[in-house]
């Protein structure tokens, strides 16, 4: 099969990837919705942050994180593309 744009792998279901990155906050204890009403997150930036979850080559190792998280993470899952913004949003 021929991609439209070389080198550039296919992006993740968005919808999956819209709820990985929500979940991954959400087990940091960031809540996305209120640092983007409270201006600490643009809507563009979260955007960006979905996009960049899409292409992450990490989806599996950041599921099997997800998937042990029992306590409030005080960092992201390693490799996380969006580790540096969440570590910011991180009360």
């Amino acid at each position: 099969m021929n991609r439209p744009f070389p080198g550039v792998s296919a992006l993740g279901d968005i919808s999956h990837h819209f709820w990985q990155l929500r979940g991954v906050s959400k087990s940091m204890n960031i809540d996305l919705s209120a640092a983007m009403a409270d201006g600490r997150l643009r809507d563009t930036d979260y955007a960006a942050m979905v996009t960049a979850c899409r292409a992450c080559p990490n989806n599996q190792g950041c599921m099997a994180w997800l998937g042990c998280q029992q306590q409030i993470a005080q960092a992201p899952p390693p490799g996380c593309v969006n580790g540096e913004v969440l570590t910011r949003l991180k009360p």
